[in-house]
Parts: C-alpha cells; structure tokens; sequence
C-alpha cells in the first residue's frame, strides 16, 4: 500500500531529516542564547556549538581549517557573495568574469548585476549533454579573467559537470574558481582540495536541513578575497554581518553529516530508484526524452521531456505526487527554462519536460506507483491530441 501523496521533488527542497530536528531541537528552547553575546554562559554555549558546526563542515568537505565555512541565509546569498565578493576586491586585477549560460539564477543575475558596473562576462554555452567544454573554457580565460564560475550539478538538467578539471585549469591560470555546489553537495563526494575549488556555494535545505541557512566555503589563501556585501558588526571575520542563525547552523552541520556518513548506500539505493523509474517510463510510453547526459548527471534527478504533452498539464493531472514542471527557482515564468532551451531542445519540448527528484525517503513501491500514474496519465493527454505524433527521441 502506497502512502499518497508522493513527494519526487528532493531538488526543489528536501523535508528535514528527524534525526537533524532531533540535534536542532535544544537551540530552539532551553539553548537559545546569542553566539555573539559570549558575556554569559547562554551565549557561550552558542557559540561553542556553532564553531563546532563550523568545524564538523569544514570535515566533510575536507576544507584545510574550520574558518573557512562562512555562514550565511542559503546558497543564493552565497553566491551573490562570492561573486560579487570577488568582483569588488579585485576589480584592480581585472574586470572579466566566466560563468555558464545555464546557471542558476543566483549566479546569472548576479553576474548581470556587474555587468551593470562595468565588469565583462562570458558566458559560456553546453552541449546538449549539458557539459561545458574545456577547451573552450581555457581559450576564454584572459589575462584579466578574475572569476570563473561554474555550477558542479545543475537544478534543472541533473547534468554534473567535471569540477575537478575545471579546477585545475583554474588554478593553473591563476584565476578564482567558485562554483555552485548546492545540488552537488551531500549527493556526490566532494572534496574541495582534491578539486581544487577555490569558494563553494551549498544550502541545507537540499540535504534534509532546515530551509534559511547555508555556507560559503572561502579558501583561505592571498589570492581569494572577498567584500563583504552585508554590513553591519562584522561577524563571520568580517564576510557577513547578522547574528548567526544558531538552530539552523547546528541543522545544517548535522545534515551534512549524515550524508557523509551515508553517502556510498545512499548514492547507489537512489540511483537503482531513478533508474527504475526511468527504464519504466520508456517501458510504458514512447516520445520520452532523457534531457542531458545519461551518465553525468546527479544520482536522483530524472529530466524528461513527454512528447505532444504540456508538463504543466500532467502535473495538474496527478495532484497526488509531487514533481515539478520547471525549476522552483524560476515558477511563475511563462518563458520556457533557459537551461532546457540551452541543451537544444525546442520551446515545445522544454515546456513538456517534467523533473522528477527522487530522494532518501523515496521507495521501490512509490516509484512502480508513479511509473503506472505517469503512464496513465500522459496517455490520456495524448489522446485528447489527434494530431500527436510518437517521433523516435532517441
């Protein structure tokens, strides 16, 4: 018997793990001081948990010293101060940036909003696999190339990009690497030295912690410097002001434990899952296209593209699992997704594209469920269609 309603939506955001509320639980009631008011014991006691945060994160992504985690609200404001961060302090340096056209907003936009103040950005297209080029990337870097910044798993398309190559072309041309982790992190190992990543953007909230709070890994070296962009009493060294989110900080070193503790099992059960979920979609249905590449991609994201049917439909159609037709980030848009349309595929096809986001709690008998709903479904959207046409995807 399956529980309704399904939740396949892990990318979007993941619901928080018991065993995180259960070490957040004592920050919200009878541990609830300030960790920068260390006058008193309540204060001490924060603080002492959130440098023991601080270090249990710098572990897990094998950074070389607890202070370089810098705490902040999630990965958008992580991103924004990274990039622009990094921008404003060496902007004497040069004033080139090289970023991906299929980034996350977070990124774009910022990179836009420099743009704006006089700095020059190259954005770099994919394949349709959804890979960037290395070679390309490489020809790009100039001698005023500041900033490289490339998302390591994509939120739309599941590809994962070679974060390690990108970081050594970087550190071997002298130039600052920062990339969006926040899909990749917890789900793939990373390792921050072995890859030669210079900042890293991640939030909780994808990693079954508390939604509001995130980090920034700085790599403590002359060469990485940031401006603040958050003033105000100078916590966290000076990189961003506003009292520490204690809870959640203490929800976010906890989640990210447990997916390093976890990481080898978890990554081979949610694999089996998406695939199975895949192979049975193809089963069942022609016109299904697998968006980006098939191998490199993060182990429980599902893009796929249900010929002659509008995603939005689909999903109105089966209100009892919870997918998604385009990026949380980007609803409300009437445009289709500049990821999807970044791999090739037409407007017709990205507004057909559904992301399934399968993740720890997810089972065997709630994937067969889906597989026989989808089926159901996309089949009777087709048949209202007569004009449908089942071309061979590929």
């Amino acid at each position: 018997m399956v529980r309704l309603p399904i939740y396949l939506d892990n990318n979007a955001t993941t619901p928080c793990d018991p065993r995180v509320v259960e070490e957040m639980l004592p920050y919200f009631t009878e541990l609830f001081g300030n960790a920068a008011s260390t006058g008193h014991s309540f204060g001490r006691t924060a603080r002492v948990a959130v440098e023991r945060s601080r270090a249990s994160i710098a572990r897990c992504l094998n950074a070389a010293a607890p202070g370089e985690i810098v705490f902040t609200s999630g990965a958008t404001e992580s991103d924004n101060l990274a990039i622009k961060g990094v921008a404003e302090r060496c902007r004497e340096r040069g004033k080139h940036i090289i970023t991906c056209v299929c980034e996350h907003k977070a990124v774009l936009d910022s990179c836009k909003h420099l743009e704006n103040q006089g700095f020059e950005v190259t954005y770099l297209g994919v394949g349709q696999d959804g890979l960037v080029d290395l070679d390309v990337l490489g020809r790009s870097i100039t001698d005023s190339t500041i900033l490289v910044t490339i998302m390591a798993g994509n939120n739309e398309s599941g590809v994962v990009q070679d974060i390690a190559a990108i970081g050594a072309l970087c550190r071997e041309r002298g130039v600052c690497f920062h990339t969006d982790a926040t899909q990749y992190i917890g789900k793939l190992p990373f390792d921050v030295r072995a890859m030669n990543v210079d900042l890293a953007s991640l939030s909780a909230h994808k990693i079954y912690g508390p939604k509001g709070v995130g980090a920034l890994y700085v790599r403590r070296d002359s060469s990485v410097c940031l401006t603040a962009q958050m003033d105000g009493g100078g916590h966290e060294s000076g990189h961003r002001s506003g009292t520490l989110n204690v809870t959640g900080i203490v929800g976010l070193a906890a989640a990210l434990r447990i997916c390093a503790e976890e990481l080898e099992t978890e990554i081979e059960q949610i694999r089996f899952l998406r695939e199975r979920l895949k192979a049975g979609l193809q089963r069942r249905l022609e016109g299904v296209r697998l968006n980006g590449h098939p191998d490199h991609r993060l182990p429980g994201h599902l893009s796929l593209s249900f010929e002659g049917v509008i995603g939005e439909d689909l999903l109105a159609a089966m209100p009892e699992i919870a997918v998604s037709s385009i990026s949380a980030c980007s609803s409300g848009s009437a445009t289709p997704s500049h990821v999807l349309t970044s791999l090739g595929l037409t407007n017709d096809e990205a507004f057909s594209t559904v992301r399934f986001g399968i993740g720890r709690f997810n089972t065997e008998a709630e994937i067969d469920y889906t597989i026989n709903r989808v089926a159901e479904v996309v089949t009777e959207l087709r048949a209202r269609k007569p004009t449908f046409s089942l071309s061979t995807h590929g």
